[in-house]
């Protein structure tokens, strides 16, 4: 069965929970007698305002509303939820005695999905819910759809890290932040030692298992609600570590390269060795200067990581890249960092 389809399954399945907001309270009583007894879940208001107050605090998928209530009518409340920011579509069903034609446009036009001529009569009550339930099925569903569309024009489709271009998107948005309210951010340019080998020995399908765990670990050791990583190329990859200064992020890529080279990856030729590099970038402590832009933090991650493969590999070079940097040229000396004590 398709996602989508089991989507629609659930949602068609499950009842809504339904707001009602009628002025009148022997009609407000018998709704919710009828609508309890069909097994929906119901809360009642007197009035458009209270409804409305209701809708902002929690999501109601159906509003039934009386068209005629104090403080707030029906189509002014329908015109307000439509214009609210909700958890999800809500389906409107507008109650009125009024049954000239104008009426009816008027209140579709508001934003009623549909609309009853009271007094109500139960079937034709429910039957009309039961299209709700299917517009709010429908409507879920595409929004899953656009949703699962979004995260695949973002993501790696191997590793499931980011792509580059959610990298170059996301990664100057990250600064700005960082040099508004004045914190540090890291970034942890890594390379897998001798990865052509690897597929070249043990064939591709194999490299992608090792590229899938390498992105695998470096999850595991990095904080899930503010790091991120993308991948920048091949076997290479960024780590964005916002709020880190040059010791954390030091000692973020010495803690991932321990654990890439203590042990082995298991493919489906058995375990395969590997090892990698390291090159991090962070910025002042007190967060990015205006001068200081995305590639030149970049080129600076880039140079740690060609010293650290120049000098051998399985290892990490850092800098803490000092105020007023404008060019690459201008980073000055990177010092290799491995502390066998970190």
């Amino acid at each position: 069965m398709l996602e989508s389809e089991t989507v629609n399954t659930v949602v068609a399945e499950t009842l809504p929970p339904i707001l009602l907001a009628e002025d009148d309270p022997v009609t407000r009583m018998l709704l919710a007698r009828s609508l309890k007894k069909a097994g929906y879940a119901v809360d009642v208001v007197g009035d458009g305002a209270a409804a409305l107050d209701r809708m902002i605090k929690t999501y109601y998928p159906v509003l039934i509303t009386d068209w005629e209530m104090p403080e707030m009518d029906g189509v002014e409340l329908c015109k307000t939820v439509r214009g609210l920011q909700l958890d999800g579509y809500v389906y409107v069903l507008l109650l009125t005695a009024r049954e000239a034609k104008e009426h009816m446009v008027a209140g579709l036009e508001a934003g009623a999905d549909d609309y009853l001529i009271k007094p109500v009569y139960e079937p034709e009550l429910l039957a009309r819910l039961n299209t709700g339930r299917r517009i709010l099925a429908l409507e879920h569903s595409l929004r899953l759809a656009n949703e699962n569309n979004r995260v695949l024009s973002i993501t790696d489709p191997l590793t499931h890290a980011f792509n580059r271009r959610q990298l170059m998107d996301q990664l100057p948005r990250e600064l700005e932040r960082a040099r508004r309210y004045g914190y540090p951010v890291s970034l942890v340019m890594c390379d897998i030692d001798h990865f052509k080998v690897v597929n070249d020995v043990h064939g591709h399908s194999v490299g992608d298992e090792v590229l899938q765990q390498f992105v695998s670990r470096i999850n595991k050791n990095i904080r899930t609600a503010s790091d991120w990583i993308a991948r920048y190329g091949g076997e290479e990859f960024i780590i964005v570590l916002p709020d880190t200064n040059h010791q954390g992020g030091r000692f973020v890529a010495e803690k991932i390269r321990q654990q890439v080279a203590a042990t082995p990856f298991e493919t489906e030729v058995g375990p395969v060795w590997v090892t990698a590099s390291f090159g991090v970038a962070a910025t002042p402590a007190t967060g990015p200067p205006l001068g200081m832009g995305v590639d030149v933090q970049l080129a600076a991650a880039d140079a740690g990581l060609y010293r650290s493969k120049r000098d051998g590999r399985n290892l990490v070079n850092s800098i803490e890249m000092s105020l007023g940097i404008a060019e690459p040229e201008q980073l000055g000396v990177i010092d290799r960092q491995v502390d066998a004590n970190i």
